[in-house]
């Protein structure tokens, strides 16, 4: 079986096409600058790598063109657009009507639409990949598979805000989390490896790059996790602040002649790494500290890393017991310098770090805590795209 898994932003379309029968992948590339006047198309089959720098005008010419990849005379891995028994379409916002992922009918396109209003920087994107993929892939399942699904099995406790309730029963106010997909690939090959049956599983898991989330994962289900109504609430990231009190834009706009729209702006895109130290490259942080001492940088580091590790031990309370703290994502997957200061001084939680085994590089999954820690410290590889594959694949093998 052949699904194509496509990733639809805004001026971008990020693309996998697996054979799941082997969860081998056939083809993958980039879209982007979509709308510019000089796009830019990275793509290969397996070790095959290309790149095009053409006009993409728009989302159809975007897609048009991996169909014509996928059929190349040389390269092609079909020979026909229908040999795609479906598309994987990342959503991120399902709000609370979608708990799983789903076959794309009229009906779940329109709730899709109605989410629009609490993910206006997401979820139009998301739906012109959905409609212009339908168009060019007419004979292919489409399935939604939510950033949010995953978190639906939080309690209402934490979910809801302590705000009046007609703002939840009216306006849909409350905590819906994202990066459910990363969370819960990275949950179940970890309990995998650790041959823990995945209904049994409790475990905290760290998507840290330039958006970061944790969630708390108990028998396998998500039951709380950092990201709130908007991808804002949480961890510091690379331009979005995090938890803040409250007030605080409501003081700089009486403060400083701004307005919400303008701060808003800050808090998502001026923020978090940058607003620190002014840059959101964990890289460059990190060799501005280690070989420039710069001050900016270590409080980027320190701020980073201390609200990850305020999070794992709320998440350590709300569970009770813990198999496994898990790292993944860019920043989770390659700084060895944030995993060891956001674990550093937890010995009294149980958590033995391993400072040689955390300098280790490896693509596959990694434990990096001693062999006498009670919570195993993990470094897992995140793939969401295979995540959406397999999901898509459920979708098709429970409906039809």
């Amino acid at each position: 079986m052949k699904v194509l898994v496509i990733n639809t932003g805004s001026s971008s379309i990020k693309f996998q096409c697996f054979d799941m029968d082997t969860e081998k992948v056939l083809l993958k590339g980039l879209v982007e600058r979509i709308g510019e006047e000089v796009g830019k198309t990275k793509y290969s089959y397996g070790d095959k790598e290309f790149t095009v720098n053409d006009k993409v005008p728009n989302h159809k010419v975007g897609l048009e063109f991996i169909a014509k990849l996928l059929v190349d005379p040389k390269d092609g891995i079909i020979k026909d657009k229908s040999e795609i028994t479906a598309v994987g379409h990342r959503t991120v916002h399902g709000g609370e009507k979608f708990h799983s992922s789903s076959l794309i009918t009229h009906d779940v396109l329109d709730a899709i639409k109605e989410m629009v209003p609490i993910a206006p920087l997401h979820n139009p994107a998301n739906i012109t990949g959905i409609e212009v993929a339908q168009e060019i892939f007419p004979n292919a399942h489409h399935i939604a598979v939510f950033d949010t699904a995953f978190h639906q099995t939080m309690p209402d406790y934490a979910y809801r805000y302590a705000i009046p309730k007609d703002y939840y029963t009216r306006l849909h106010v409350r905590r819906y989390g994202f990066h459910g997909t990363s969370h819960l690939y990275v949950a179940k090959e970890v309990a995998k490896f650790l041959s823990i049956p995945f209904d049994k599983f409790n475990a905290i898991t760290i998507h840290a790059g330039n958006g970061s989330s944790m969630a708390a994962i108990k028998g396998g289900m998500s039951i709380d996790t950092t990201m709130g109504m908007t991808p804002l609430e949480g961890l510091i990231m690379g331009t979005r602040s995090g938890d803040i009190d409250p007030a605080i834009p409501h003081y700089i706009v009486g403060r400083d002649k701004s307005n919400i729209d303008m701060v808003n702006v800050i808090l998502n895109k001026q923020s978090g790494l940058k607003g620190i130290c002014g840059s959101n490259d964990m890289r460059e942080i990190q060799e501005r500290y280690f070989e420039k001492n710069d001050p900016d940088a270590k409080l980027a580091l320190e701020m980073y890393s201390y609200r990850i590790k305020k999070y794992i031990g709320a998440y350590c309370a709300a569970l009770g017991f813990v198999d496994a703290i898990i790292f993944t994502a860019g920043v989770g997957e390659n700084s060895s310098v944030i995993r060891q200061m956001s674990c550093a001084g937890l010995e009294n939680l149980g958590i033995i770090f391993d400072n040689a085994q955390n300098e280790r590089r490896t693509s596959s999954i990694l434990e990096i805590s001693k062999k006498e820690s009670k919570i195993k410290v993990m470094v897992a590889p995140t793939n969401e795209e295979l995540e959406i594959a397999r999901q898509s694949v459920e979708v098709l093998r429970s409906g039809l």
